[in-house]
């Protein structure tokens, strides 16, 4: 069989769903990179199998999504987050990182739905100090967020995930795995499925790994993936990816000529 190529998340949040990947070499092939880079890489066919931002599975007609599997949060999930030194409310810019389109389409449904703001968006690099020089909030995602602390700034942390389940009641799909259609599958689906059942019980120990002695970090990062953090994609999931997509496509934050009530999302079969 053909190697097969993964395209992964870079942040602590991905490190389960590819628990012990890199110890088949013979399957896999893995790399790490920015979710945006991971979804390009999938359009541009230089990789097999994306871990992508939800809202991507859009881009291309001919995607399925690994079943069962995701990188989701019912409430706060820590690492999506807007810092701000005043009120929602009084926001008029806010500095965004784009290394996530969810992440942007999120913010702009939850400031055009929920806080009732119009801001202007300013893409930069993710320096909190220089984003909040130049806007009223700065939006950071992925470790960057996670381990900020706002308190040492005087800042609010605005947590999106939390805002979204306060909104909308359910769940928020942040990346699926998705691949191409004509990818010869073999075991690919349950090795994708085995490693996120094998990195939830060891996500201690990856977050330990990962944060690299730091004891700080260690604690937050064990308590963010065993609190913040799930990895399934079950019927309360698929309904609140459901209505994201439909809602970003009523309000024209994404395009697409697909009707989104219509879409059926499609799954490879295990």
């Amino acid at each position: 069989m053909t190697q097969i190529r993964l395209g992964a998340v870079k942040y602590l949040n991905a490190r389960p769903l590819v628990h012990g990947l890199d110890r088949q070499s013979d399957l896999f092939s893995l790399r790490f990179d920015v979710p945006s880079k991971c979804s390009g890489l999938l359009h541009s066919g230089d990789v097999d199998f994306g871990l992508i931002p939800s809202i991507e599975y859009l881009a291309k007609p001919n995607y399925s999504i690994v079943p069962g599997v995701s990188i989701a949060s019912n409430g706060p999930v820590g690492s999506v987050a807007l810092f701000t030194d005043r009120p929602v409310a009084a926001i008029r810019s806010i500095a965004i990182d784009n290394s996530s389109k969810t992440s942007v389409a999120l913010l702009r449904l939850l400031c055009a739905e929920w806080f009732e703001i119009e801001p202007k968006f300013v893409t930069v690099p993710p320096d909190l100090p220089k984003m909040l020089q130049r806007c009223d909030a700065a939006m950071l995602i992925g470790d960057v967020a996670l381990w900020t602390d706002p308190d040492v700034s005087g800042l609010d942390k605005v947590d999106l995930g939390e805002e979204w389940t306060a909104m909308t009641g359910k769940p928020f799909v942040w990346a699926v795995w998705a691949g191409r259609l004509d990818v010869e599958l073999g075991g690919v689906i349950g090795a994708l499925q085995g490693a996120r059942d094998a990195g939830v019980i060891a996500s201690d120990e990856i977050a330990r790994e990962y944060s690299g002695g730091d004891e700080d970090r260690i604690e937050i990062g064990q308590a963010y993936l065993s609190e913040n953090i799930t990895y399934g994609l079950g019927e309360e999931e698929l309904s609140g990816l459901r209505k994201f997509l439909n809602m970003a496509s009523d309000l024209r934050i994404i395009q697409t000529d697909v009707k989104l009530t219509d879409v059926k999302l499609r799954f490879y079969e295990t």
